[in-house]
């Protein structure tokens, strides 16, 4: 028996049988897990040889009658969903950038039967000796920014990568585990930012600074720094 049909065996237990009837008309449960596998095949990136990096956030947008029919299935749906998905990976070689999670959000565009999925790599991140406060945050006037997060920046820098030596750690299967170092040098001037550069360590992925792949570069205002799938921005401000 196919993953497949393994999945829509559990859905009809869940539902006592009224599986055909409910959704005759709707989306159904099954039609999502396989949109689901596609959206994993078509965002895959070639780690190694035998190694596929895939997203690990996925948004399923259904029209609001349908989003009413699936969440009234419970969480049990969501956790077979993720489950098929982890199937699929294991399958083709993907490996997924962390936890996955699928959501199931209402979008007043869509009618009834239509659906749509995004995914997006979220990688957690963390920093050696813990977070850094919020007065730190705000006076700091270089910052780099991770998943939403500032982290204050001071000479003479930073080493990014997954290992446990690193002063920032990223938790990315395409992250090395010693990838880059960010370096901060005083400002020349009274007043003005520091100066920010960045150097790949001899990563297996290398280093792209605003889209192209560098080995050093200056860093300004704005940067954007990816390692893996993960994107860093500088925020530089004087002082």
């Amino acid at each position: 028996m196919s993953a497949l049909q393994r999945f829509e065996n559990k859905l009809e237990q869940l539902i006592s049988g009224v599986f055909a009837r409910t959704f005759r008309s709707a989306v159904q449960p099954v039609e999502i897990s396989s949109a689901l596998a596609r959206e994993a095949d078509n965002s895959a990136q070639v780690l190694s040889r035998d190694r596929r990096l895939v997203p690990n956030d996925f948004h399923v947008e259904l029209s609001p009658g349908d989003h009413e029919r699936l969440e009234g299935l419970g969480p049990q749906l969501n956790r077979e969903l993720v489950e098929l998905l982890r199937e699929h990976a294991a399958g083709q070689s993907y490996v997924f950038t962390g936890p996955v999670h699928v959501h199931l959000e209402p979008s007043d565009d869509l009618t009834t039967g239509r659906f749509r999925v995004r995914s997006k790599s979220q990688s957690s991140s963390s920093l050696a000796g813990g977070d850094p406060t919020e007065t730190a945050v705000r006076r700091a006037t270089a910052a780099l920014v991770v998943g939403g997060e500032a982290l204050p920046l001071s000479p003479p820098g930073i080493v990014i990568g997954r290992g446990n030596d690193a002063d920032l750690r990223i938790d990315d299967p395409g992250v090395s585990r010693r990838h880059v170092e960010i370096r901060v040098e005083e400002a020349q001037a009274p007043g003005d930012p520091p100066r920010v550069s960045v150097r790949d360590l001899g990563s297996t992925n290398g280093v792209a600074v605003n889209g192209k792949r560098v080995e050093e570069a200056r860093l300004s205002d704005g940067a954007e720094v990816k390692v893996g799938t993960t994107v860093m921005t500088l925020r530089l401000r004087r002082g």
